[in-house]
């Protein structure tokens, strides 16, 4: 079965973990340190920005 293709890209990504303040700790030990709280707030982040960029967009 092949692999799906990522839904965010690992520059958006870095750039919601900046924010978050979980960018060294992903550098240090990888995403699956980071708690699923943070991984949510993450996710959260994506969906506003994306909401935003299609407001935007009309």
């Amino acid at each position: 079965m092949a692999r799906r293709r990522p839904v965010m890209s690992e520059e958006l990504k870095s750039e919601l973990a900046a924010e978050l303040g979980v960018q060294d700790l992903v550098r240090r030990e990888g995403w699956g340190s980071v708690s699923s709280r943070q991984c949510g707030n993450l996710v959260k982040k994506a969906i506003e920005r994306a909401e935003r960029s299609l407001r935007e967009e009309s």
